[in-house]
Formats: structure tokens, C-alpha cells, sequence
């Protein structure tokens, strides 16, 4: 896979059961790259290798005055120097390559489990989380597996060198053959405090950069309570706490930065020493003291790969943690589906509340509790949080249907409706049936102010199709965020759609001119909406009450108001006290006519006798 192949036609299924195993899978699904990798890696290290016994070959043919010896060294160093630079380019090709394929593989991974999801994945998982593993942990992940290679390549270049040391001098082989382990692996003790303090300074940095995005986000309102400098001083203290976290990590790394100059340089000293010795009893030569010398110098660069994949893995393993546990996060129904891509059509039903929504109807649903209602339209939605029936459209299951089938046949509009920054002609740019307009689904959602206050924000836009929409739509407010996500809602025109506390941040008035532009725009489609609004549902054509998770009344709005006390007490927002009271009120009024009629009866037996 290149980079210009991107993105992946399938990503694949990745193995979940934990980091390291998440890690594998990957390396695994790019053998092809990290075996180029590898081979453009043994080439650079090797020819970097060679060099040293270069310059001895041309020592010793200085030494025996071999001007065809020399010119032969002279040869095989630029030889090696045009392979060093040869393997470094396409070395360094490849492991990028393989870093940027890895970290989009994870992020494809990661955008398709949110789009199986939908909003369940922020109930049972943080958003910041999901965040933080599509930015920050896929390029740590992606670092370890482009290191993978180059690491396998020092290893084995190691190897070869030490043995051919052993051949080329066995007095000074050996030394060095028994040295390189020891030097290699000195600053293993040493990792594991090193990961530990690193997922500290992780977890701190994450608990703030958490903090800072809600103070962000809930700016306007702390600036309305005077939370402001509470939040400030919060913000502070934790960023305090990630700085001594980040100290404390990098004084581990920096000791075991120090072994890994030490250890070496130690190793160094002692075959200068030893090669001298050696050298001044005439048991070896200055051109082979100098070639096993400055191969120990040279062995110095793929060492440093032994540190870099230490470190690698470190900061990936907890993140590639994070990944598997989010990807192996699993839908309550299968995404496949097992029936044909047939948009289905009819009644909405659900078996598990009783919820019956007719064809071509607006229908309003009342819900007490409002989590209820949000995990009531989601399996409405077909994007059940938990195992139950499935819903019912036209009598054909939504669980069977694929997943993509379903999303187009019933379209679900959160509470919490998400704009993403750009323009409106972007926030427009969606699947759409072709029947509804811009312009009238704009009208329907009362979206005029909305669009004037763009334009007054975006002066370089040329209309209002064209003007910016900042991040999440943070320069409008709750109400002009919410017309405009029901807006794009009506403008897709689904066959089902469900709407969940629509007008719940805007005024009266522009309420109930939306319950108009609704009841018009929707005419001939199945719409469901959960609201407590007494003008909304004084609009809708039939009302359902779901008490405890079942249907408890049908009727219509008035109808309902006067008989029932449970569906009263919602849409009135009653007290359970005010509910006992008027109950109470109710029957002392029948006592008192029942009186009256005793009185009036027993004067006209009077007045008969």
C-alpha cells in the first residue's frame, strides 16, 4: 500500500483482544512494506557497517606502500557511500510510508466504528477519548510499527558485524561480541518505570486538555455565572500536575538516554585499551586495532534504534490499549444485515414499547424521562443501545435491513445536534431525497435570523450559502444551532423521521411557527417527534404517552390533557404534590354535587307530599 493508495478499500478486522495483539495485526497487514522496509534498512546499515573495514583495508595497503590495494579501498568506500546513501533515501521512504498507511488504517478503523455506532459510542465511551486515539495515539502507534523495521534491520546488522569482527579478529571480536549485548540491553530495567511515569504524564495531560475543552465550550455560560477564574484556577493546578508529570518521565528518559552514552563509550575504552596491548605484542595490526575501533564507533548508530523502539513501543502500547478498546466496541445488532438494500415502507412500530407511529403522520411522543426518550429514538433509529425486538417498518425488521438501508429509510436528529465548521453549503452537502429544497427547508426550520447573523459574520461570504460556520457552531446560539441542524434534518427529506426535543431551545413564537412549517413540509412522510410542548403537540396527529418504557395512552392532544393525570402532570410540568391536589380538589367537588342532587331531590319529595 502507498500513500496515494490511501484510503484502504477495507481496512480489515482488527484483532481487539489487546494492545500488543492490535499492534501485531497491523505490523502483520503491512508485511509487504516492513519487508521493503527491512531490505532498503539492511542496505544503509550494512554499507554504514563496511566502512570501517574500508579504512582498514586502506591502512594496511598504505602500510605495504599497494597502490592497487589502495585505489581498490578507495573504490569499495565510495561503493559503500553511494549504497549508505541510497539505502538512507529509500529507507526513510519507506518507513514514512509505512507510518502514514499505519496511522490511516487505525483512523479508518476508528471512522468506521463510530459511523456503526452513532451516538452510542458517545454513551459508552468518552468523546474526548475518541479524540484523543484519532489524533494523538494513532500517530504513536503509527510510530511504532514504521520502527519495527528499521529496528529488525540494526539488529541484524549488529549481528553480522559482530561476527564478522569475530572472524576478521577473534582477540577483539569477542570483546566486542560479549560487550554489544550487554550495551544493548543495559536500559531494559529501566523501561517499565519509564512506560509507567510516561501513562501518568498521558493520563494528566489528558484529564487537562479535557478540562480546557468543557471551560472552552461552556465559556459563555461561566462568564454568565462568574465561574471563570474557578475554571482558570482548575486549568492551572492541572497543567501544573502534567508539568511535574512530564519532568518526572523525562528524567527517567534522560537516564536511560545517559546509559546508552555511557555504556558504549565504556565498551569503546576497552577495546582501545585491549587493541593497544594487543597491538604493542605484535599480535595484531594498526589497520585492524583501526577497522575493529571504528566499527565499534559505527555500531553506535543502529544501537540507537534499540532506544528508539524501547521508546516507541512505550508511548504506543498504551495507546494502541486505547484503540482495542474502543474498536472492540460491538453494535447490539449486526451492520450486515441479512435482508436485501430495500427501502421499506408503512407503519413504525416497536414491539418492546408498544410505540405505533402511522404512515404519512406526525406523530408526538411524551416521554417523562428524557433519557428515555433518547435511547427511545435511537432504537426507532434502528441503533439499539441494548438486545431487544427490533423495530418494525412495514413490517420488516430494521435489524435485518443493512445498516446503510436503515440510516436512509429512518433518520434519527439528536437533542444535542453536532455542526461542523465550515459553510452552509457545506452543512447542506448531505444525502438527500431532491424532493425539499434549501431554501423551503430553511423557511420550515425558521431559519432567517440564523442566516442574517452568518452573513454578518462571514463579510467575504457572497451570499448566505457561502458564509462560515465556526467549530461546532460555537458563534450561534443553542436556538440558531438547533433550527439550523433541523433544517438540514427536513432538507434530507427521509421517508421516516425522528426528531428528538426539536424546539426545545427556541421561544414560543418561533415554536410555533416551526410546528407549522413542520406539519407543511412533512406532509405525506412519517414523522415522529419527542417533545413535552404543549404547541407542538397540539399540532400532531396523534399523540403517544410511554410511562416506564410502555405506551400508557393514545389520543390527541386536548383529549389527553383532561383524561389523563400522568400525561397532564408531564406536558403542565405538575408537581406529584400539585397532581395529589388536584385529585384530591376533583373528588371534594363530586362529594359537593352529589350533595346538591340530595339536597334538590329530597325538596321535591317534599313538595310532592
Amino acid at each position: 500500500m502507498q500513500i496515494q493508495d490511501l484510503p484502504y478499500p477495507d481496512p480489515g478486522v482488527p484483532d481487539v483482544r489487546s494492545g500488543p495483539r492490535f499492534l501485531w495485526w497491523l505490523g502483520r497487514n503491512q508485511l509487504g512494506g516492513q519487508l521493503t522496509s527491512l531490505a532498503w534498512g539492511l542496505l544503509h546499515f550494512m554499507a554504514v557497517s563496511a566502512q570501517p573495514f574500508c579504512v582498514g583495508f586502506a591502512i594496511e595497503a598504505v602500510i605495504d606502500r599497494s597502490g592497487t590495494r589502495l585505489a581498490l579501498a578507495g573504490g569499495l568506500m565510495a561503493l559503500f557511500g553511494a549504497a549508505t546513501a541510497l539505502g538512507d533515501t529509500f529507507l526513510h521512504r519507506a518507513a514514512v510510508t509505512n507510518w502514514i498507511t499505519a496511522a490511516a488504517r487505525v483512523q479508518q478503523l476508528l471512522a468506521r466504528k463510530a459511523s456503526q455506532l452513532g451516538s452510542a459510542l458517545s454513551r459508552r465511551v468518552a468523546a474526548g477519548e475518541v479524540v484523543a486515539v484519532s489524533t494523538g495515539d494513532v500517530e504513536k502507534i503509527g510510530w511504532f510499527v514504521e520502527g519495527v523495521s528499521r529496528f529488525s534491520a540494526a539488529a541484524l546488522t549488529v549481528v553480522f558485524v559482530c561476527a564478522g569482527l569475530v572472524v576478521y579478529q577473534p582477540a577483539l571480536g569477542i570483546v566486542v561480541a560479549l560487550g554489544l549485548p550487554f550495551v544493548a540491553f543495559a536500559a531494559l530495567p529501566l523501561l517499565p518505570r519509564a512506560t509507567h511515569r510516561a501513562d501518568i504524564q498521558r493520563e494528566k495531560a489528558g484529564r487537562a486538555t479535557e478540562l480546557a475543552s468543557d471551560t472552552v465550550a461552556g465559556l459563555r455560560v461561566l462568564r454568565g455565572i462568574g465561574g471563570e477564574e474557578l475554571f482558570l484556577d482548575r486549568y492551572r493546578r492541572a497543567s501544573q500536575e502534567v508539568r511535574q508529570a512530564a519532568v518526572r518521565s523525562a528524567r527517567m528518559w534522560s537516564l536511560i538516554s545517559a546509559i546508552q552514552v555511557l555504556l558504549p563509550g565504556l565498551l569503546l575504552i576497552a577495546v582501545v585499551f585491549y587493541g593497544v596491548h594487543l597491538a604493542r605484542q605484535g599480535r595484531i595490526t594498526v589497520g585492524e586495532l583501526v577497522t575493529v575501533y571504528s566499527s565499534v564507533m559505527v555500531l553506535m548508530y543502529p544501537l540507537r534504534h534499540f532506544e528508539e523502539i524501547a521508546m516507541a513501543y512505550s508511548f504506543s502500547r498504551p495507546s494502541a490499549k486505547r484503540a482495542a478498546r474502543v474498536l472492540s466496541l460491538e453494535r447490539a445488532t449486526d451492520a450486515g444485515g441479512s435482508r436485501a438494500a430495500d427501502l421499506p415502507r408503512g407503519d413504525l412500530y416497536d414491539p418492546a414499547t408498544g410505540l405505533l407511529a402511522p404512515a404519512a403522520a406526525l406523530t408526538a411522543v411524551v416521554c417523562g424521562d428524557p433519557d428515555t426518550a433518547g435511547r427511545l429514538a435511537d432504537r426507532l433509529g434502528g441503533h439499539p443501545c441494548e438486545d431487544g425486538p427490533s423495530v418494525l417498518l412495514g413490517g420488516v425488521p430494521l435489524d435485518e435491513l443493512p445498516l446503510d438501508s436503515a440510516r436512509t429509510a429512518v433518520l434519527v436528529q439528536d437533542k444535542d445536534p453536532v455542526l461542523l465548521s465550515g459553510s452552509l453549503r457545506d452543512l447542506f452537502d448531505v444525502p438527500a431525497s431532491g424532493e425539499v429544497d434549501t431554501a423551503r427547508a430553511l423557511t420550515a426550520a425558521q431559519c432567517g435570523d440564523v442566516l442574517d447573523a452568518l452573513v454578518q459574520g462571514s463579510l467575504e461570504a457572497d451570499g448566505p450559502m457561502d458564509a462560515h460556520i465556526t467549530e461546532r457552531g460555537r458563534s450561534l446560539s443553542g436556538g440558531q444551532r438547533q433550527r439550523l441542524a433541523l433544517a438540514r434534518s427536513l432538507f434530507t427529506d427521509p421517508e421516516v423521521l425522528v426528531l428528538d426535543e426539536p424546539t426545545s431551545a427556541v421561544d414560543s413564537h418561533t415554536e410555533a411557527r416551526i410546528a407549522e412549517g413542520l406539519r407543511d413540509i412533512r406532509r405525506g412522510r412519517t414523522t415522529i417527534m419527542f417533545t413535552s410542548s404543549p404547541l407542538l403537540l397540539d399540532r400532531a396527529d396523534r399523540v403517544v404517552l410511554v410511562h416506564e418504557g410502555l405506551v400508557v395512552a393514545t389520543g390527541v392532544h386536548r383529549e389527553l390533557l383532561r383524561s389523563e393525570p400522568r400525561y397532564r402532570a408531564v406536558v403542565t410540568r405538575e408537581t406529584e404534590e400539585e397532581t395529589a391536589l388536584d385529585g384530591v380538589l376533583k373528588e371534594l367537588h363530586a362529594l359537593e354535587h352529589a350533595e346538591r342532587l340530595d339536597d334538590d331531590e329530597r325538596q321535591e319529595i317534599e313538595e310532592s307530599a
